[in-house]
């Protein structure tokens, strides 16, 4: 079961995650939303639309940046509505 740790805390578990791009995309009711700080970083992606970013805290360390999630994703990604990604030292073990 796909798995997302920094700093040796579970941030989000589920197998039921979607995967795109290599990327496992966890939903809301996996991920332990006290670990994630909203971020004002948003990009842009051309077939999934503009994403949003969260920093993840934990034990008073932040990784800037760290989860992203698309709040109203394009027809093409809508699978992903729903979903948090991690990166940026955040191990996704599958």
């Amino acid at each position: 079961m796909p798995k997302a740790i920094w700093n040796g805390t579970v941030l989000a578990e589920s197998d039921r995650c979607e995967v795109v791009e290599g990327n496992q995309y966890f939903p809301l009711d996996a991920v332990k939303r006290e670990y994630l700080k909203p971020s004002a970083t948003h990009t842009t992606c051309p077939w999934k639309g503009i994403a949003s970013y969260y920093d993840v805290v934990v034990n008073g360390e932040s990784n800037r940046d760290a989860a992203w999630y698309y709040p109203e994703p394009k027809e093409a990604a809508r699978n992903i509505k729903g979903h948090v990604a991690f990166w940026r030292g955040v191990k996704v073990e599958v």
